[in-house]
C-alpha cells in the first residue's frame, strides 16, 4: 500500500495536492500534521502530482523522486521497491583505499543515459582495476544536458539519463560486476532555474552567503527542515538505490553555526544505518579548507567525514608536469611542493597562500590514514573548468601522461581516474548547458567574460574562443570518442601501462609497507623525478639519460629503459616501477 504523500510547510495556512494530467487535475486538500508536515491522498505508482500552498503554484515535490515533465513540471509517485535486486551477495565496498572512476552519464556513452553504460563496459572497467564509479550529479537539472551541479530536484533522477528506474537498474548491474558505485551530491546551493524549494518554507537564509546565491538554511530558526531535508536525502540513496558512497560537493560552503554540524549529524546517521545495513557506507567531501577535521571521526571532535578530495595533491602534480604556474597553481610546480604534499597530503597546511592572500589549512597528523584524501591528475572541475576543456593528455608527452597516471595510483592515498583517463582519451571535457531563455544567454555571455584576460592566451599560444555552454555541439564534442582505444597504437601503450600499474598497487595496499617506505619526491636533476614508497616511481621528463640505482628488475617500464651495472638507465621520456629495497 503507497504512503501518504506529504510535504513540508511550517507557515502555510492550506495545501492541496493536484493530483492527474495538468489539463484535468484532480483537486485533494491536505491535512497539517506534526512538525510542519501537511499530509495528502494515498497514489499509487506512476502517478502525477503537484502542490498548491496558499493559492500558489502547482509547485513540484520538495521530494520529489521523478520530474518526467522536467523541473517545472508536476512530478510523479515513485515506488522504490519495487525493483527485483539481484546484488543479494554485494558485501558493499568502502571509499578509503578504492579506485575510484569519475564519469558523466551524458558524455561517457553515445546514447548518454544509465542504461547506456552496458555489462561490457562494466566488465571491462573491473577487469582494469577499477573498484567505484563515481556519477556526476543525477538530481533533475533543467533542460537535458548538463554537468548536474545547478540541480533543483534534488530527490529526482534527471530524466534524460532515465529516471529513477535506470538508476536502481544501473546499481544492480555494477554491483553484479563487482563495483561499488559512488553518487556526487550537491546540497550547498540549488540552481536558479525550477528552484521551488523557498515556496514551501524556510529552506534558505540570508544570514549567510554562497557564491551561488541564497545559503542553505542549517542554523536560523526552523532550519530543522533544511537538515532533515538533506540526511533523509542522503540515507534515501543508500537503501532505495543501494548506493555505497556519497561525494559531497564544496561542502565548505555549508555553512552552519548550530551546535551540532549537518555534517556530522550525516555522518553519524549514515554510520548508524551502515550498521543496519550490514555493509560500509561512505561519505566523501569536496573541501578547500585544508582542515583534516573533515575526516576526523564524530568522536573525537570532527566532522566525520570518511574521505575528502585532496586538490593540494592535484595542483602539486598538474604544474610539476605541465609547468603551469597560473591561478591557484602559483605556489605549486617546485619538487618541493610535491614532495610537501605527498608526505603531508596539504602543501597549505597553517602557511601563506599567495592565491588566497591569507595563511591557510592546518597539519595533517602522521597517523591520519592517508586513504581518507582521494587524489586525482584529472576530474570534471579541473578539466571542464579550462577555458578550452583541454585533457592534461592533450597536451603531455606520452611518458610525463604516463607518469601522473602511476604517481596516482601507486600513491599512498585513494586514486581516482577520470573517464577516458585509463586509455589517454584527448578529447576535451567542456562546460555546458542547456537553459532557456534569458537565462541561457546569461551563462553563455558570462563563461565567455570570465574567461577573458585571465592569461589563456599565453598558455594555448594565441588568441582563443571559449566554448559557448549552450551550444550543443560543446557538450557532443565532449563524449568520449568511440573505439579510441582499440585504434590508436599510442592509446593501446597506456592501457598496457595502466594495467601494469594497477597491478603494482598490491605492493602498497598495506600500511605497514608505507611504514617501511614512507611516501615522499626528490629529483637526482632537473625533471628526473623519483616518487618514493613500497613502489618506487622514476620518470625521466628531462632530456638527458636518467640513472637510478635498481637491486631488482623494473616491474614495469614505459619507453625506452635499459639495464646497466649501476641500475637502471631512462631515456627521456621514460618510466620505471621499481620494488623499494625489501618491498614485498
Amino acid at each position: 500500500m503507497s504512503a501518504p504523500v506529504r510535504v513540508w510547510a511550517p507557515d502555510a495556512t492550506k495545501v492541496e495536492c493536484r493530483i492527474g494530467p495538468a489539463d484535468a487535475p484532480v483537486t485533494a486538500a491536505m491535512r497539517p500534521a506534526d512538525d510542519g508536515w501537511w499530509e495528502g491522498p494515498r497514489l499509487p505508482a506512476r502517478t502525477d502530482y503537484a502542490f498548491v500552498v496558499d493559492g500558489n503554484g502547482p509547485f513540484p515535490d520538495p521530494r520529489s523522486a521523478w520530474q518526467p515533465h522536467g523541473v517545472h513540471g508536476p512530478s510523479r509517485t515513485f515506488d522504490a521497491d519495487a525493483h527485483a535486486w539481484g546484488d543479494g551477495s554485494w558485501a558493499g565496498v568502502d571509499a578509503r583505499g578504492a579506485v575510484h572512476y569519475e564519469l558523466h552519464i551524458g558524455t561517457f556513452t553515445p546514447g548518454g543515459t544509465l542504461d547506456a553504460i552496458d555489462a561490457h563496459q562494466l566488465r571491462d572497467l573491473a577487469a582494469r582495476g577499477i573498484e567505484m564509479i563515481e556519477l556526476m550529479p543525477v538530481a533533475a537539472f533543467p533542460g537535458d544536458r548538463g554537468w548536474g551541479y545547478d540541480g533543483v530536484a534534488l530527490y529526482s533522477v534527471h530524466e534524460a539519463y532515465g529516471g529513477p528506474e535506470a538508476l536502481q537498474r544501473f546499481v544492480d548491474r555494477a554491483h553484479q560486476h563487482g563495483l561499488g558505485v559512488c553518487l556526487d551530491i550537491v546540497y550547498n546551493h540549488l540552481g536558479p532555474d525550477g528552484n521551488y524549494l523557498a515556496q514551501f518554507g524556510p529552506y534558505f537564509t540570508d544570514a549567510h552567503e554562497t557564491p551561488w546565491g541564497w545559503a542553505v538554511n542549517l542554523d536560523q530558526p526552523s532550519a530543522e527542515g533544511m537538515r532533515r531535508f538533506i540526511v533523509d536525502n542522503a540515507l534515501r540513496w543508500f537503501e532505495d538505490f543501494h548506493l555505497d558512497a556519497l561525494r559531497l560537493d564544496a561542502v565548505h560552503a555549508l555553512v552552519d553555526d548550530s551546535p551540532r554540524h549537518i555534517l556530522a549529524e550525516l555522518a553519524d546517521e549514515t554510520a548508524s544505518l551502515a550498521s543496519r545495513l550490514g555493509r560500509p557506507l561512505s561519505l566523501t567531501a569536496e573541501s578547500d579548507l585544508n582542515d583534516v577535521a573533515m575526516v576526523t571521526p564524530t568522536s573525537k571532535g570532527g566532522l566525520g567525514m570518511t574521505a575528502q578530495w585532496a586538490d593540494d595533491v592535484h595542483h602539486a602534480l598538474h604544474a610539476y608536469l605541465t609547468g603551469e604556474r597560473h591561478g591557484y597553481y602559483c605556489d605549486f610546480g617546485s619538487i618541493e611542493a610535491l614532495d610537501k604534499v605527498y608526505r603531508d597530503v596539504f602543501l597549505h597546511d597553517g602557511g601563506f597562500s599567495t592565491f588566497r592572500g591569507e595563511d591557510w589549512g592546518a597539519p595533517v597528523p602522521a597517523s591520519t590514514d592517508r586513504r581518507r584524501f582521494v587524489v586525482f591528475a584529472s576530474n570534471h572541475d579541473q578539466v571542464g573548468n579550462r577555458a578550452l576543456g583541454d585533457r592534461p593528455a592533450s597536451r603531455l608527452s606520452p611518458g610525463a601522461q604516463a607518469a601522473s597516471l602511476a604517481l596516482v595510483l601507486l600513491s599512498p592515498f585513494t586514486p581516482m581516474l577520470f573517464m577516458g583517463e585509463e586509455y589517454g582519451e584527448t578529447r576535451p571535457f567542456m562546460f555546458f548547458t542547456d537553459h532557456d531563455e534569458p537565462l541561457g544567454s546569461a551563462v553563455s555571455e558570462g563563461r565567455m567574460s570570465e574567461f577573458a584576460g585571465h592569461g589563456w592566451e599565453d598558455l594555448y599560444g594565441g588568441s582563443i574562443q571559449v566554448p559557448d555552454p549552450q551550444d550543443r555541439q560543446t557538450f557532443l564534442r565532449s563524449k568520449l570518442g568511440s573505439g579510441v582505444s582499440a585504434a590508436s597504437p599510442g592509446h593501446q601503450r597506456i592501457e598496457r601501462w595502466v594495467a601494469e600499474a594497477m597491478a603494482a598497487r598490491a605492493a602498497t595496499l598495506d600500511d605497514d609497507a608505507w611504514a617501511a617506505h614512507p611516501a615522499g619526491a626528490s629529483e637526482q636533476a632537473p625533471r628526473q623525478l623519483t616518487m618514493h614508497g613500497p613502489v618506487m616511481v622514476h620518470a625521466n621528463l628531462s632530456d638527458a639519460p636518467m640513472v637510478v640505482p635498481a637491486a631488482s628488475p623494473a616491474l614495469a617500464v614505459f619507453g625506452s629503459v635499459e639495464a646497466s651495472e649501476d641500475g637502471l638507465v631512462l631515456a627521456p621520456d621514460a618510466v620505471a616501477l621499481v620494488a623499494a629495497e625489501g618491498a614485498a
